[in-house]
């Protein structure tokens, strides 16, 4: 059985055999759950990857439709915004 212990910082290091049987790499995202025995430690499954014409009408908006020109000049005033907020 390997142990560990909580560091100062707060952080756990997971023992290498348990990380190399699991195939967990360095940022690899956890959810942890607080159970009567203690912690549940899982990985975070990703998002399964998709296709834009599976989802394409799942969103809905009404009004007049939007250009590629309209979406990119929407796009660069937002950046502009966070980058005056001092973001980005």
């Amino acid at each position: 059985m390997d142990t560990t212990k909580l560091s100062s910082k707060g952080q756990v290091v997971l023992p290498k055999s348990v990380r190399d049987a699991h195939a967990w790499t360095p940022g690899t995202e956890f959810i942890i759950e607080d159970t009567p025995d203690g912690l549940l430690l899982r990985p975070r499954k990703p998002l399964r990857s998709t296709r834009l014409d599976r989802v394409i009408g799942s969103l809905k908006y009404e009004g007049q439709p939007k250009t590629q020109e309209d979406m990119e000049r929407a796009i660069y005033d937002e950046l502009e915004d966070r980058r005056g907020r001092g973001r980005y």
